[in-house]
């Protein structure tokens, strides 16, 4: 049974179609490395998934909710979809623990006391939990990168977006946002994530799915397609210094 099971999707920004009939099917414990050159639709069918962008037509079910445009059911969606983005988006006025727990608090109904626990849970699964009473602007970027993770985690999802989340950080920081994604892949979280950082596709993404000119152009287990690929557009990709 998959996870995530996207059928011929189209998407249009006016006369601009931006996904012209896209299918997926994602199965449980996944970690898919969507890769392509910018305007191919990476981050428009991850949108998508999580029912930020609305498309025209085709389907789009998530563990177990088809994305609609309609307030209760994409509140229903984000409680076990969860999405990270390259703007870590934290709120700088609340220390990183109290950034946490707003989302359980709020829209889960979680107490104060079960919160606070959840709080400590993810981010001593993304190595800090020392910064529990900190302030973003206390914190690099790769940490407060980890930090937009937990919160995310916090909603205890059961599929995990992430939209070029290192694109922003140099290399050291980067790292150490990657060491954590790669440790929840070991746990079985199912993943989707756009990326440039094609070793660690490679090595870490069961499935890659090249995407050219809003198509999924070819898909397939990550080192074959890395080794092997089929196309010339993904074969010129991978060429240009993109290792």
């Amino acid at each position: 049974m998959s996870v995530v099971a996207i059928d011929q999707v189209h998407k249009r920004y006016g006369a601009l179609e931006v996904l012209k009939g896209v299918s997926l099917s994602v199965e449980a414990g996944q970690v898919v490395a969507i890769i392509g050159r910018s305007g191919s639709g990476k981050s428009t069918m991850l949108r998508c998934i999580n029912g930020l962008e609305a498309f025209q037509s085709g389907t789009i079910t998530v563990a177990g909710h088809e994305v609609r445009q309609e307030a209760a059911r994409l509140r229903a969606l984000r409680k076990d979809v969860g999405i990270v983005f390259q703007s870590y988006n934290l709120f700088p006025h609340l220390t990183v623990s109290q950034n946490i727990k707003l989302s359980p608090t709020i829209t889960q109904g979680v107490k104060p006391a079960e919160a606070e626990a959840i709080a400590r849970r993810v981010l001593a699964q993304v190595g800090l939990l020392e910064k529990f009473d900190a302030f973003p602007d206390m914190l690099s970027g790769g940490q407060q990168q980890r930090v937009a993770i937990a919160r995310s985690l916090a909603m205890r999802p059961k599929v995990m977006l992430f939209d070029e989340v290192t694109s922003a950080l140099d290399p050291e920081l980067t790292g150490e946002v990657l060491l954590v994604m790669e440790q929840l892949a070991k746990e079985g979280m199912t993943m989707l994530l756009v990326t440039h950082e094609m070793s660690f596709a490679r090595r870490v993404a069961h499935v890659t799915v090249f995407m050219h000119q809003g198509k999924i152009w070819e898909t397939g287990p990550s080192k074959e397609l890395f080794e092997d690929p089929q196309t010339p557009e993904l074969r010129a990709f991978l060429s240009n210094g993109v290792k």
